[in-house]
């Protein structure tokens, strides 16, 4: 054993009188004020402590009942039991190339359980290797990743088979999608397409995924070996992740807005949409990346402004479902997007929406004044301004009228009201103070429409459907969740958001107690469920498991519908239980 060079008595000396460690600088300080009785601002100084600080470790000195200052030797076996148990095994298993996962699963298997990096650390200190890269057809049989097949509708086999599919609920939108006519939807909007993937059968495929409420594209890999999913989209198999990003970034603003149109021109409107009145709003989805495409904008969610996809949304009041979007909005656009919407109802529809509902935030006063020149009834906020506040406070007490709202269900169901008349860009509307309304500070309306307040104020308080419909599209349709860095790909997803919630509704409609449900429990209850699916020559027969829901399905009368489904050659959709 090899021995340094001894130290002088000065640096022996230094090592008591100076120390370097924390602790034993403590150490000697305290025994020179306790054991050698010097006084303790000397002590201090000497020791480079503040005279406060070396009283407070005094005092903890005192009262701490076994102060440590020295190492004390672990004690018991420095060995491991599970490691030398296993080790003879490891060695033995690593000559026949075994590696360090298939180690660890025979010793699982013997009930000896070992971590890959136990097995590691055991071969390690034996002097052994890491195994060389292997072949697939090297490696012993066992369970490995399965590659699917490409998609590609020439591949698609209608022979006849049966199989079973997690995704069994999702032919209950099957009459519907063949009545959307998506072949003549993506012909319409010009749709990108391939001989192997046409612009209908992707369509199909990622409103299929919406449908099945998955989250992100990335998301879609557990579900490619359905064969279910597969049958509804008219493919062999579901496209991958990488295919349906890259599709939906083909897709331009110009060909989403021909998309809409064309799905408004192929529904039943005045079942869907009878276009009475619409809930607008802004929704901004939140991006954490670095993309400079995206802009900051107001985000509710967190009260601040951070990088976001703004989105425009318009529902319907009385079907309940989305029937515009628009992702493409750049920052100062904002308020012209009201219009934006108004030109593509008329051209569409042939007439302007009647009556919009919408808070303060989505366009500026000028533009209400535009709207009325249109003859367009609107309701809408104002912005609570302190001269608006203080004229507020100032209206007498006996200027204020009581109401009540038919509404059985609502908490607060008789507010009061005052009402006067304003001059903006010289237009007169209606401005109504609330009070009572459930809110700390009145509310402010401003308005065209001609009927009583009763009236007013319970029209405005069904805007509340449009945001819980946001909400619902956030949790369900993971309206939140990126798929990409730029608002084109989110453009797309919206208008799969709209066509998706229509067939909701739809279905909803059908189902006894399921009119005002959310997407959310319709999938939870209905739609979320196995099957066994049976293709024949001449139909294709879908049987559900047994549910406790299943009863309102059959109720219905779906089941008693059938539809041929062009895509497998006019084959007749069959469903029953």
């Amino acid at each position: 054993m090899a021995i340094g060079t001894p130290k002088s008595l000065s640096e022996c000396k230094r090592f008591f009188c100076e120390p370097s460690s924390p602790k034993q600088r403590q150490y000697e300080a305290l025994r020179a004020y306790f054991a050698e009785e010097r006084p303790s601002a000397e002590v201090a100084r000497t020791f480079g402590y503040t005279p406060g600080s070396f009283q407070v470790m005094c005092h903890h000195f005192r009262r701490e009942e076994n102060p440590s200052f020295f190492l004390t030797p672990q004690t018991g076996p420095h060995a491991q039991p599970q490691k030398s148990a296993a080790r003879d095994l490891i060695i033995e298993l690593r000559k026949n190339n075994h590696s360090i996962y298939e180690i660890s699963a025979i010793l699982k298997s013997k009930e000896t359980p070992l971590s890959p990096t136990a097995v590691r650390e055991v071969l390690k200190a034996e002097g052994f290797a890491a195994l060389p890269r292997r072949l697939d057809e090297e490696r012993p049989d066992g369970l490995r990743p399965t590659v699917e097949a490409v998609a590609d509708v020439r591949q698609l086999s209608l022979a006849s088979r049966r199989f079973e599919t997690k995704c069994g609920g999702l032919f209950l939108f099957v009459p519907g999608i063949v009545a959307l006519n998506l072949e003549g939807l993506a012909k319409a909007a010009g749709l990108p397409g391939s001989k192997m993937i046409p612009g209908s059968h992707a369509l199909r495929s990622m409103l299929a995924l919406k449908l099945w409420s998955v989250e992100r594209r990335s998301h879609v890999m557990p579900h490619v070996a359905d064969q279910g999913l597969s049958l509804l989209a008219g493919l062999n198999a579901i496209p991958k992740r990488s295919f349906l990003s890259e599709y939906s970034s083909r897709v331009g603003h110009r060909q989403i807005v021909k998309l809409q149109a064309a799905y408004h021109k192929q529904i039943d409107r005045k079942a869907l949409f009878p276009g009475d009145s619409f809930n607008l709003d802004f929704h901004s989805i939140p991006y954490f990346g670095e993309h400079p495409s995206v802009q900051c904008h107001y985000l509710a969610m967190r009260s601040r402004r951070q990088k976001c996809v703004l989105t425009f949304l318009a529902q319907e009041l009385d079907g309940r479902a989305f029937c515009y979007s628009n992702a493409d909005i750049r920052k100062g656009e904002e308020s012209e997007e009201i219009f934006r919407f108004i030109d593509f109802w008329k051209r569409v529809h042939g007439e302007r929406p009647r009556h919009l509902v919408f808070d303060s935030k989505l366009t500026t006063l000028a533009n209400l004044a535009r709207l009325d020149k249109m003859n367009i009834t609107f309701m809408t906020l104002r912005s609570r301004s302190p001269k608006l506040k203080k004229e507020v406070a100032s209206v007498p007490a006996s200027a204020w009228r009581k109401i009540e709202l038919d509404v059985p269900t609502r908490k607060y169901r008789f507010p009061k009201v005052y009402e006067q008349s304003v001059q903006i860009e010289k237009r007169t509307f209606r401005q109504l103070f609330i009070e009572d309304l459930g809110h700390d500070v009145p509310t402010i309306m401003l308005t065209n429409d001609s009927k009583s307040a009763k009236n007013l104020v319970t029209r405005y308080a069904k805007r509340m459907l449009i945001e819980n419909a946001l909400s619902d599209a956030v949790r369900f349709f993971h309206m939140n969740a990126l798929s990409s860095a730029v608002g084109l790909k989110v453009d797309f997803d919206m208008a799969l958001l709209v066509i998706a919630s229509g067939l909701y509704r739809q279905l909803a409609d059908k189902m006894r107690g399921y009119e005002d449900a959310q997407a959310k429990r319709i999938f939870r209850d209905l739609i979320d469920m196995p099957a066994t699916v049976t293709v024949g020559d001449s139909e294709v027969t879908v049987k559900f498991h047994r549910r406790a829901h299943l009863p309102i399905i059959i109720d219905s009368g779906i089941l008693d519908s059938r539809a041929k489904v062009p895509w497998w050659d006019g084959r007749t959709l069959r469903m029953h239980a």
